[in-house]
């Protein structure tokens, strides 16, 4: 059976954009609860985006250096499967909400994955985004390929700068297990693109064999 890469659609603001995405073939959608991102989601909001999406969508639940009990709140209210933490967050913070999560890292020429692998080693994957300085994610930016190890003991989730123009290089560079897009499937920041979603995803299955 051909190997896909899975495909996680982050930042959706609204319940008619989640549904478009899950139609157009994602596999995963992400929830923004952080306030100085343009796609932040209040509770009631994210819950009703949460209640609305068919079974076997991941639905997970982004955050960066959040105070513990807004996660719990959250987890509380909304139905969430997988947790992002996107900040300078230990292993022991985010594995005390007995949920699965993945880290993000800000990717670096210096970065040593394979050390970030074993510190986080319970977690279901590593998120690979680019590093700029002062700003912990959605950054539209693309970072080199070619510094992702061939090996690594977790999942490589691919994000930064990527489009239907660069996604299927990156799977063919990299062979991550998922990409993850936000900014380059929008018509604006927090809205998304149809069009662009289709696309996108068009050039993630082109690369089945």
């Amino acid at each position: 059976m051909p190997y896909r890469t899975r495909v996680k659609i982050c930042g959706l603001t609204s319940v008619a954009d989640a549904l478009m995405t899950v139609e157009a073939g994602a596999d995963a959608i992400g929830l923004v609860f952080y306030a100085p991102s343009p796609r932040f989601v209040e509770i009631e909001q994210a819950s009703n985006i949460a209640k609305a999406l068919p079974a076997f969508i991941t639905k997970t639940a982004l955050f960066v250096n959040p105070e513990v009990e807004y996660v719990k709140q959250v987890l509380n209210h909304v139905d969430i499967d997988l947790l992002q933490f996107h900040g300078d967050e230990s292993a022991e913070f985010c594995e005390q909400f007995n949920k699965p999560y993945i880290k993000a890292i800000r990717m670096q020429e210096s970065t040593d994955l394979n050390a970030l692998a074993l510190e986080f080693k319970k977690s279901a994957g590593l998120l690979l985004d680019a590093y700029i300085p002062g700003v912990p994610g959605g950054t539209g930016e693309q970072f080199n390929w070619s510094w992702i190890p061939d090996e690594l003991e977790l999942p490589v989730i691919l994000a930064g700068g990527l489009t239907s123009k660069n996604v299927k290089q990156a799977i063919q560079e990299s062979s991550p297990w998922a990409v993850d897009v936000s900014g380059g499937v929008e018509a604006s920041k927090g809205v998304k693109s149809p069009e662009k979603i289709m696309q996108f995803m068009q050039q993630v299955m082109s690369t089945v064999e």
